[in-house]
């Protein structure tokens, strides 16, 4: 490296001079690829996700001493299982993936993406159903629908409960998911754990504490039953339930949450977690497609996505990756995180919610740098495992990360779907070597 050459730059070497060569055309060699952003190349990635995925969660169940595949549902009982695959057909890291396969569907037009979470829905309401029925008759018996049918947190209702009425609205699914969806949502309005203020939040770490988290894990589902029922209190619950987190966790300085809060701890250590950014950041895009256009709040929430993604913008990493700790540039890039806020940049672009100038590039960039971690089986790499709240920067720092790691599935898919999208609307241009965007 010559002197005074920062770390980044690049000497080329090259036959020419200032007057006889365009220096400043010279393509560097750049760490993820720039300005080559296409939706073949997209769809290819959501395909390889999309096989490795439908391939490892296969959706029957068995009998878990014979092996056996219980066919016939009125003979389930505590001995039935989910048939095993690499992950958890009813967890709120699936609920993402179910939202994410629609999305894929709708942006690009192939049905299998959409085939993938009608029929693992009609799957689950069909065995709750016949475990239903099953409990009348066998109380405290186990089943591998607990989380369905006695959710203990918000993790077990928020994000399945608002894909299942996604998925309700397509249109295709057959089940009757409506008393499923029913029994979420009467969990999380009405048996969740809160303050004294009304703010949904849990016992854990620490008493009374609020999770930035739980921001997805039940406000997506609560606005989504707002659209499926038209009934205004669940707009204005959702909407409530966001202010009363935001005026504790927001950083307006920073224009980043903080993970946790908890009550009467003072003074409070932020820790701006990256992938519970993205959970706050994702609720903010579901809120904003699912109230009404002229509901009171809209201006608010519109104005809270774009201080938190001015915020998120001033630290994306060259790679085009974010950080663990966002603000903590030696802690590392980070795939999930990353993918959220692709999807959710390049939506709020495409709905016109954030400039398309100012916001594409670095959604394209985002993209590009998380499509390098999906490695040729259609796992993805460089992703935090389950993360619960700490209060010392060694707790996150040292998370693992792992290619089972389900948080990152959902978001991998919707980032690729909206790219395709910003993509089909807003058209780039490589100007003077850097990628613009006119439209």
């Amino acid at each position: 490296m010559y002197a005074g050459v920062p770390t980044f730059a690049q000497y080329v070497e090259h036959k020419g001079n200032d007057v006889t060569s365009p220096l400043h055309l010279l393509k560097p060699a750049y760490v993820t690829p720039y300005g080559e952003t296409k939706m073949a190349d997209i769809k290819v990635s959501l395909d390889r996700v999309f096989n490795y995925l439908d391939k490892t969660t296969p959706f029957e169940l068995i009998d878990k001493v014979s092996g056996k595949v219980v066919s016939d549902l009125k003979k389930a009982d505590s001995s039935s299982i989910f048939k095993p695959g690499d992950y958890r057909l009813t967890s709120y890291e699936w609920g993402v993936t179910y939202t994410g396969m629609l999305e894929a569907a709708t942006a690009t037009g192939d049905q299998k993406f959409k085939d993938y979470t009608v029929k693992r829905v009609n799957f689950l309401a069909a065995v709750v159903s016949a475990y239903q029925k099953y409990l009348k008759t066998n109380k405290g018996a186990i089943t591998p629908v607990r989380s369905v049918i006695d959710p203990h947190a918000l993790d077990d209702a928020g994000s399945i409960a608002a894909a299942m009425i996604k998925a309700q609205r397509t249109g295709e699914v057959k089940a009757d998911l409506r008393p499923v969806i029913d029994h979420y949502l009467n969990y999380i309005m009405t048996k969740e754990f809160r303050l004294k203020d009304g703010t949904l939040a849990r016992n854990r770490p620490q008493p009374n504490t609020l999770w930035l988290d739980d921001l997805y894990m039940s406000l997506p589902a609560i606005a989504q039953m707002g659209v499926l029922t038209g009934e205004a209190k669940y707009f204005d619950e959702a909407v409530k339930q966001y202010r009363l987190f935001a005026e504790r966790m927001f950083n307006p300085e920073k224009g980043l949450y903080m993970h946790g809060w908890v009550q009467d701890m003072d003074p409070h250590p932020q820790f701006h977690w990256a992938r519970a950014n993205g959970w706050a950041l994702m609720t903010k895009i579901e809120l904003l497609d699912a109230l009404p256009v002229n509901h009171p709040d809209r201006p608010y929430i519109l104005k809270m996505l774009k201080a938190h993604v001015k915020g998120l913008a001033a630290l994306q990493d060259g790679t085009g990756f974010w950080h663990q700790l966002l603000d903590r540039n030696d802690s590392y890039l980070e795939t999930s995180a990353t993918a959220i806020y692709t999807y959710c940049i390049a939506r709020a672009v495409n709905k016109g919610w954030l400039d398309a100038k100012a916001y594409g590039p670095m959604a394209l960039l985002a993209w590009n740098a998380v499509s390098t971690k999906i490695n040729a089986n259609g796992q993805v790499e460089g992703t935090c495992v389950g993360t619960g709240m700490g209060f010392d920067p060694a707790f996150y720092y040292y998370r693992p990360v792992n290619v089972f790691a389900a948080h990152s599935y959902g978001p991998v898919l919707l980032a690729g779907a909206e790219t395709y999208r910003l993509l089909q609307q807003h058209p780039f241009v490589i100007n003077d070597s850097s990628v613009q965007l006119y439209k």
